[in-house]
């Protein structure tokens, strides 16, 4: 079994690469996580390919706190001066966004009592204001639950949902 699981920080923005293959152009993401255990760091170069290369470049940098799961690779190449270089990388096929970025703190609205939610801002029309519940009985619940919603119609049992 060939597993790695590392959670980290970036060292470096991620550097992507659009590769030529038989298939086309195929997208390949490099960056460096620091794995951080006790009284030391480990720095491990990570590889991420296709779409998800394409996200971790869109969405990642400097600092910013990820999981990886992947597996280890092993591979050499020769220099110009003809030294033979030994490399160890992960290859991430899972690659999950640990931490948001840092997004302005709202305005604390005192009049309603309410605290803001951190690192979002507030929405419009709800959370940061007072809504009254609203009740219905239950005849009127079940005379509004079998009505379809406007916009929509009503399909045949048999119809085949086109997607």
């Amino acid at each position: 079994m060939n597993q790695v699981v590392l959670i980290g920080n970036l060292t470096r923005d991620p550097e992507l690469r659009y590769l030529d293959t038989a298939n086309g152009q195929k997208a390949m993401c490099r960056f460096t996580i620091a794995v951080n255990d006790k009284d030391r760091a480990d720095f491990i170069p990570i590889i991420v390919w296709d779409r998800q290369a394409e996200n971790c470049d869109r969405y990642l940098a400097k600092g910013r706190k990820v999981a990886i799961n992947g597996r280890i690779q092993t591979g050499s190449y020769t220099k110009q001066d003809g030294s033979k270089v030994y490399t160890t990388d992960v290859v991430a096929f899972r690659v999950e966004f640990l931490n948001s970025e840092q997004r302005q703190e709202p305005q604390q609205n005192t009049q309603q009592g309410f605290p803001p939610q951190q690192g979002f801002p507030p929405a419009q029309g709800f959370g940061n204001q007072h809504v009254e519940p609203q009740y219905v009985t239950r005849q009127q619940y079940e005379q509004e639950k079998n009505q379809m919603p406007a916009g929509f119609e009503q399909m045949a049992e048999q119809e085949v949902i086109p997607f």
